[in-house]
């Protein structure tokens, strides 16, 4: 049983800086690749981020510059670290899991987390 445990989100004010957290087990976690997506009401899933398993990062580009990702693999968890925020970063966060090689469709990820909510107020 694949259980992937967020944590991080919440509301802050625009300009300030929010770290989320993804725990994974039940899976080998050092031969996943790991990305966020979010997702607001009315919008289609957006790609932000992913790592390989190999730690090749790649960024969507409404992020890229702002936020960063990583992983620890002893602890089995992957963060992005978020900066900079706006107001058009209000969405729901949820992390995902494929096994190899990074990807920044949704559809090719098999393992989801249950999301958390961040808002960015102005």
């Amino acid at each position: 049983q694949v259980e992937m445990v967020e944590s991080g989100g919440g509301s802050v004010q625009a300009g300030a800086s929010l770290r989320l957290s993804c725990t994974v087990s039940g899976l080998t976690f050092s031969n996943y690749a790991m990305a966020w997506f979010r997702q607001s009401p009315g919008k289609v899933r957006e790609f932000l981020a992913a790592l390989s398993a190999k730690n090749s990062s790649h960024y969507g580009d409404s992020v890229k510059g702002r936020f960063a990702i990583a992983r620890d693999n002893t602890k089995a968890t992957v963060y992005p670290e978020m900066n900079t925020l706006k107001p058009e970063d209000t969405a729901v966060y949820s992390c995902a899991a494929r096994w190899g090689r990074l990807s920044v469709w949704p559809k090719e990820y098999g393992q989801w987390s249950q999301g958390t909510q961040v808002t960015v107020s102005s």
